[in-house]
């Protein structure tokens, strides 16, 4: 048996004994944490702490709620001496000279092939807007929250991983579901997703792209809904509306020649955006645009600049070309 094994010494059974579970686990550690590089180092630490005790693995609860347990007090020591993670749309726009906000401060893209499945449950679980709100509560809330709602543990089983009682995980619940309500979109963007078909979504990757590529501002604008968003930390200035989009756009974005790769991200519509860099004679990525889909219009654009997300998007950090 693998567990007795393990609890032997086992390396090998250890490792079998977890890779069942590690995928969720990191998830579990990025909703909490708000960034994928925080839920890589929290992850190892919950690895470590797992093999550390694992003689007192009882059996009294399932090997999985116990490891969920290990990784929800884990998360929580790490979230404790950080800042709050946060989207720059969740701030008043500052400054337009305002540079890079450098510390730890934004909520980082999850890419979609590290979910552990496909499930509507998993994607609907790591929406942006979601991810966003569960950094705006209390750290116990926010664990109560998506062991609760998200994972589906019982009350009794929160109780036992954040060390509290009943009455008291059903208040932080209570709290925590009012505050994020006030703070998500009504309609989740799987919902708005589902009602559209491959061929829609793909469409609307293409004319994004192409429009960005070709320098068409009408073209981008005319897929915007006219309360869009554009945001792109670590940068805190964002923009809303037709008007302040286009008028960055121009100054900005469209300096520039760009080629694009479709991704997804968060469940939801993405690319790759590589920008040409004249001395290396290629394109480089430099961004992943994160698109938020009301009906069929754009209703935000989340663009991380940050070269070191590629990789684990899967995605080449350059490719040659002509601008």
């Amino acid at each position: 048996m693998l567990l007795d094994a393990a609890r032997g010494g086992d390396e090998h059974a250890f490792r079998d004994l977890l890779e069942p579970h590690q995928r969720e686990l990191h998830v579990h550690c990025y909703r909490m944490t708000g960034s994928v590089h925080d839920a890589d180092d929290v992850l190892q630490e919950v690895l470590l702490r797992a093999w550390r005790s694992l003689t007192k693995f009882e059996g009294r609860s399932s090997f999985r709620a116990w490891l969920y347990r290990i990784a929800t007090n884990a998360c929580l020591t790490a979230v404790s001496s950080r800042s709050k993670r946060a989207l720059p749309t969740d701030f008043a726009a500052p400054p337009e000279d305002a540079g890079p906000v450098t510390e730890s401060v934004w909520l980082e893209p999850y890419p979609d092939q590290l979910l552990p499945d496909a499930s509507y449950e998993q994607r609907e679980g790591v929406e942006l807007a979601f991810v966003a709100a569960l950094q705006h509560l209390p750290a116990n809330q926010r664990a109560a929250l998506i062991l609760r709602e998200v994972l589906g543990f019982s009350a009794k089983e929160v109780a036992d991983a954040l060390g509290a009682t009943t009455a008291a995980v059903n208040s932080a619940l209570q709290h925590a579901r009012k505050a994020v309500a006030e703070r998500v979109p009504d309609r989740s963007q799987q919902a708005t997703l589902r009602a559209l078909d491959d061929e829609k979504l793909r469409a609307i990757v293409a004319d994004y792209t192409r429009a960005l590529e070709r320098h068409d501002i009408d073209a981008i604008v005319s897929m915007l809904a006219e309360d869009a968003t554009w945001s792109m930390p670590p940068l805190p200035q964002w923009y809303r509306g037709h008007e302040a989009i286009t008028a960055f756009l121009l100054r900005g974005p469209l300096t520039e020649g760009w080629r694009h790769i479709p991704t997804s991200a968060n469940g939801q519509l993405a690319v790759g955006c590589y920008m040409w860099d004249e001395e290396r004679q290629a394109f480089v990525g430099q961004v992943i645009d994160v698109l938020t889909v009301r009906g069929t219009e754009i209703a935000s654009i989340t663009a991380f600049i940050d070269t070191e997300l590629f990789p684990r998007f899967d995605l080449p950090k350059e490719f040659p070309g002509e601008r």
